[in-house]
């Protein structure tokens, strides 16, 4: 059977507590299935009349056209009419449901962990959240206006047809139902691991397509357009096989679903013929059997393509369910207080930590920044630099020790007001592929667009949009890709001074970009900084001379600290990292 979870997740969204407008209209959903369904059992009981009315003299025959082919149109007339106000009504609640069970999966992926994100494959994600979000609405149209119906259907036309002709029809008809339910869910069963195989191939495919094309560039430097090829096509042949097994496993329940049918209907028939040889049923019940099971026919085949159908739509919404379930790395704590920034102080004290706790990256990591201050960060790579950007960000929490701004912990503060409170230009800016105006103004969504320019001016862009032929609604590709690394970082920096920040982070903000390049961005970077408390992560040592305190990691530990005057008259390891980084300055010049 169905796995029960799923189903117990979706009921909330079905029967929504705080809409009562909603649970209405799932009421009268359920009223007009029932009138459909009674509608549609009259159908064979107004032609059963008509048959034994037109065997009787010429009376009954003139009366036949005037009532009962009324009823029989009216009868019919109700069933579709009721039918299709069921789905009109039920329209509201399924996609009310999708809609609110989709905002709860995106809000739940936004507050995983950056570990989680780190670690995903984008295509299999998007993938699994789109098949989850389709399935819902088909789970909970099927399972309330198609299964439930022909059940009901079912039970009715069982309770006729003992009522009007013996208990016998009724267990025949009870039996075959019976027997086709469970060949039909030990046939699912079997075949469910072929579906699963099918989703798989299928993410794999395109996870391996997306990577590809991401990494365009990259595939054109090497010339590896026919590796690429060759691992798509290898991924899709696995698809193809998978696709293959699954339409077979497919034609396998079809066929045995048609036998059990046609089992009971020859069974049935054979039943009516023989009463009416024996007298005890009339032509009318003859045409009345025969009609009921044409009629369940359909409803009863389809019953097999939509247990199918839900038992996938289940399997779909597997990952999508196991995303809710997973739990948050990083938290509010219960009860929670909103940060409050009254200087913007920020301290380090005793900071450990480590992404695996075998391998700790910071020990003992004890620092301050004065409000208004600036304090840079340098070391080599692997020193453990960006990871302090990430723990004051609270995207982890430290291992050991506590970082606070203006004395309140990190950790007992809401994360929503902590981001607020920190602006961040990193090394690597990645922009929504939309315009410029969009971009810059995802620094404060409520900016007008005289805000969005003031800031574009203080980033140093504004004259360059201004000379393109859109503006500032130039769309700037996926990712950015549009714009050269100078003009991402622009950008950057403009939606941040748009957030308008007590707290600035500068990742390598310009370690990826020319040393002129560089030279511009750091100046707007300084002017930028002005009156802020400004923590600094820095390959280059040229950018951070100016800085109110320099901080030397080496191996997770601070090694030296002072400023850039000190630091070289100590000639330990920061003197040796500037005289190197020198003389690399002096080769390229």
């Amino acid at each position: 059977m169905p796995r029960i979870k799923p189903l117990k997740i979706l009921l909330p969204y079905l029967w929504p507590r705080d809409n009562p407008k909603l649970r209405y209209y799932l009421v009268v959903a359920l009223l007009f299935m029932i009138v459909a369904k009674v509608s549609t059992s009259l159908v064979p009981l107004a032609y059963k009349s008509m048959v034994d009315k037109l065997g009787g003299g010429q009376a009954q025959m003139l009366a036949v056209p005037v009532g009962l082919i009324l009823i029989y149109g009216l009868a019919r007339v109700c069933a579709s009419l009721f039918d299709e106000l069921r789905n009109v009504m039920f329209i509201y609640v399924s996609q009310n449901a999708t809609r609110r069970l989709g905002l709860r999966v995106f809000r739940q992926l936004h507050a995983l962990s950056l570990r989680f994100h780190l670690e995903r494959r984008t295509g299999g994600l998007s993938l699994s959240i789109e098949r989850g979000t389709q399935a819902v609405s088909t789970v909970l149209s099927r399972v309330l206006f198609s299964i439930v119906p022909i059940l009901f259907e079912i039970s009715l036309v069982a309770v006729i047809m003992w009522r009007l002709l013996n208990v016998w029809f009724a267990v025949a008809i009870v039996a075959t139902v019976g027997a086709y339910i469970l060949f039909t869910i030990t046939a699912v069963g079997w075949r469910t691991r072929f579906r699963r195989e099918l989703n798989q191939a299928n993410a794999d495919a395109n996870n391996k397509s997306l990577d590809s094309l991401l990494n365009y560039e990259t595939v054109k430097y090497f010339g590896n357009e026919e590796f690429e090829a060759q691992r798509f096509d290898s991924s899709r042949r696995l698809y193809e096989h998978a696709a293959i097994k699954n339409q077979i496993s497919f034609t396998v329940l079809s066929i045995g679903q048609t036998a059990v049918i046609s089992i009971g209907l020859v069974v049935m028939m054979a039943m009516a013929a023989r009463g009416i040889t024996q007298g005890a049923m009339t032509m009318g019940d003859f045409v009345l059997v025969n009609a009921y099971l044409l009629q369940l026919y359909q409803p009863l085949n389809f019953f097999g393509f939509i247990y199918s159908e839900i038992r996938q739509a289940l399997i779909d919404m597997d990952n999508m369910f196991d995303l809710l379930s997973l739990a948050r790395e990083v938290e509010d704590r219960p009860g929670a207080t909103t940060l409050r920034v009254a200087h913007g102080e920020v301290s380090f004290e005793g900071v450990g930590f480590g992404y695996d706790a075998r391998r700790p990256i910071l020990d003992n990591i004890s620092f301050t920044i004065p409000a208004g201050k600036t304090v840079a960060v340098v070391g080599a790579s692997g020193a453990g630099k960006s990871t302090l950007s990430r723990l004051l960000f609270r995207f982890y929490d430290v291992s050991e020790g506590v970082i606070t701004v203006d004395g309140q912990d990190i950790r007992g503060v809401s994360q929503e007001s902590l981001h607020r409170a920190i602006g961040i230009v990193p090394q690597d800016t990645v922009l929504f592929n939309d315009t410029l105006r969009y971009n810059i103004g995802y620094g404060n969504t409520a900016a007008t667009d005289e805000d969005i320019e003031r800031a574009a001016r203080l980033a140093h862009i504004h004259d360059f949009i201004k000379s393109l032929p859109d503006g500032y609604e130039t769309r700037v590709g996926e990712r950015g890709l549009k714009l050269s690394g100078g003009e991402k970082q622009r950008v950057a920096i403009a939606r941040t001074v748009l957030k308008n920040p007590a707290i600035l982070v500068y990742d390598e903000a310009t370690s990826a970009l020319d040393t002129q390049t560089e030279r511009e961005i750091q100046a707007h970077l300084s002017e930028v900084s002005r009156d802020h408390t400004t923590l600094i992560i820095a390959h280059r040592l040229s950018t951070i001379v100016d800085a109110d305190q320099i901080i030397v990691l080496e191996d997770g530990a601070i090694a030296e600290r002072g400023r850039h005057g000190e630091l070289l008259a100590q000639d330990g390891r920061y003197a040796a990292m500037w005289r190197h980084q020198r003389r690399e300055e002096q080769t390229v010049d």
